[in-house]
């Protein structure tokens, strides 16, 4: 299964945002890593990546990885494993990871439990494999005078933006920002690695969805629409349009991307699962984010000061500006 966040297209979208990007192809493995950081220590990170065909070639990745890390002056690695070929048959992917002298990482990035339909079935299979309300509004919605559309143009992600932003005002959610939504369409749409769907009412936008392409997956990404019109529950036959499209144009898979885990009701996702699962498919659990060390003593010092900036303790600012200078100093040895 490929992902949109190792792909050429992405490495062009993180460098239109300023970033430096690093790729590699190797025995057997391969790698978009992306420099960030700030004033507490720089390091890499490699969204749902680095791709590997074995555990021989994850290793090689590592290694390579953390050469690289140290020659931007990094203090660690940050990796998102996803494939069960990159660890021993029938081995715990979270213990051996440990082994390799690993540390799961205290800000978990991309979400390591989604849900995922397959696009190989045909048509007929993936709409029964859904609840009959999302069957019966895709076949019925046309009847409201409602269409979707899919557009490439990058100025559509405008009519995203509205809503995002309206529905943000009124429940309050952490959500992406304007810059890096219209940088996205700017940068994706011309490549097709992703797009807008506008949800319309009698030829008015009422709503959108962004999603991303990779070579065999689609990806549900960002989705808003007007609440006025919530009682129309446009948005089930929205999803289930773009992902018969995407079988159309022969993708794979449909990740919703992201959920709550199985048997945590409280968790901040598990609004939204029911919603996602109600369209069939099956759960994909990964590793989660975790962080390879350069320096073991450097690693410590920047989580150190990652859990008192989080832990928001008294005197976090004289505290925390000590646990940087720590940082920097052992990095330097």
């Amino acid at each position: 299964m490929s992902t949109i966040l190792q792909s050429d297209a992405w490495a062009t979208f993180q460098r239109d945002l300023g970033h430096e990007v690093f790729q590699k192809t190797g025995d057997g493995y391969s790698y978009l890593a992306i420099l960030e950081g700030g004033r507490a220590g720089r390091y890499l990170y490699c969204p749902y990546g680095p791709i590997a065909e074995s555990p021989q070639a994850f290793t090689q990745a590592l290694d390579d990885l953390r050469r690289l890390a140290a020659s931007k002056k990094c203090l660690f690695v940050r990796v998102e494993p996803t494939e069960d070929t990159m660890f021993p048959v029938g081995s715990d992917p979270v213990e051996d990871l440990t082994s390799r002298g690993m540390y799961f990482s205290p800000r978990q990035i991309q979400p390591s439990h989604t849900w995922m339909v397959d696009l190989t079935q045909d048509e007929d299979a993936i709409l029964k494999g859904m609840k009959s309300t999302n069957r019966n509004l895709h076949r019925n919605i046309h009847k409201k005078a409602v269409t979707f559309e899919e557009s490439h143009d990058p100025a559509d992600v405008s009519v995203l933006l509205t809503y995002l932003n309206q529905t943000a005002e009124r429940v309050g959610f952490n959500r992406q920002q304007d810059d890096y939504l219209t940088q996205a369409a700017k940068s994706l749409f011309p490549l097709g690695a992703a797009s807008v769907y506008l949800i319309r009412v009698e030829g008015e936008p009422i709503g959108a969805a962004m999603v991303y392409d990779s070579e065999d997956t689609r990806t549900y990404a960002h989705a808003s629409m007007s609440y006025e019109h919530r009682r129309l529950s446009a948005n089930n036959p929205l999803v289930s349009t773009m992902m018969l499209d995407a079988k159309a144009k022969g993708l794979q898979r449909f990740d919703m991307f992201g959920i709550a885990p199985e048997g945590e009701p409280n968790h901040p996702w598990a609004g939204f699962t029911g919603f996602k699962k109600s369209f069939g498919g099956y759960a994909v659990t990964t590793p989660g984010t975790w962080d390879l060390p350069v320096s073991l003593a450097a690693y410590r010092a920047f989580r150190a000061a990652y859990a008192l900036r989080e832990k928001g303790l008294p005197r976090l600012k004289k505290l925390g500006s000590r646990a940087v200078s720590s940082v920097r100093s052992v990095a330097k040895r």
